[in-house]
């Protein structure tokens, strides 16, 4: 199995305060993994780091075997789809958000995918009807379902998820945990507090004792 992300003792500084600390993981292709620490223990960062916003002070992260630096981070980032759990939509209507990543040059090819919005609404418990509706006028867990739908839309290899399902009831969340379960193609990091915020991954790691963890097991 091809390796698709891989992480090697990354350590991050936050100005006094040190976030990680030699944090190693690899993900295969299609392989869904979670990550799991407590609420300032550097999740969110981790997914920053992956994504090239935060440069860590050591450490490896690459792509399909290509390292992720300031050369190749533009074309790495496109390789991957992130859900924030308080996703910034934009101003607009619903309809306006989904349809807007198209507008860019870089995703203008994938536009036909927009047909699958009002499955995808469906999967996830939610009406149509919301896409006429202005971004201001959705709750916390109407948004992170927009952000989720827009993410797969792009169709990236890996997507990346920062407690998704953290402003969403029961019901709603197996919706989108059984949306993701489907994803086979795709490889998922998810992190959260605990193991629940991706039930059917295959791996769950904890991120103070993630220091020695690499492949798969």
């Amino acid at each position: 199995m091809t390796d698709r992300l891989q992480i090697e003792d990354l350590a991050v500084q936050l100005g006094s305060k040190s976030v990680l600390k030699g944090f190693s993981l690899t993900l295969a292709e299609g392989e869904h993994v979670v990550v799991t620490a407590r609420s300032g223990a550097g999740k969110s960062t981790l997914l920053r780091c992956i994504l090239g916003f935060v440069m860590p002070e050591r450490g490896r992260i690459a792509v399909d075997g290509a390292a992720l630096d300031i050369h190749s981070v533009w074309s790495l980032r496109q390789r991957m789809a992130y859900v924030a759990q308080e996703p910034a939509l934009g101003q607009g209507s619903v309809r306006a958000a989904l349809e807007r990543p198209f507008t860019y040059r870089a995703n203008s090819l994938l536009s036909g995918n927009l047909d699958r919005v009002p499955k995808l609404m469906e999967m996830l418990r939610m009406s149509t009807d919301l896409l006429g509706l202005d971004l201001r006028d959705l709750s916390g867990g109407e948004k992170q379902r927009v952000a989720l739908i827009s993410a797969l839309l792009l169709d990236r290899p890996i997507l990346l998820l920062d407690e998704i399902t953290a402003s969403l009831d029961r019901e709603s969340a197996a919706a989108v945990f059984a949306t993701l379960a489907g994803l086979r193609h795709q490889t998922i990091l998810a992190v959260g507090h605990h193991a629940d915020a991706l039930p059917q991954a295959d791996r769950a790691v904890a991120l103070d004792r993630a220091a020695t963890s690499g492949a798969p097991s």
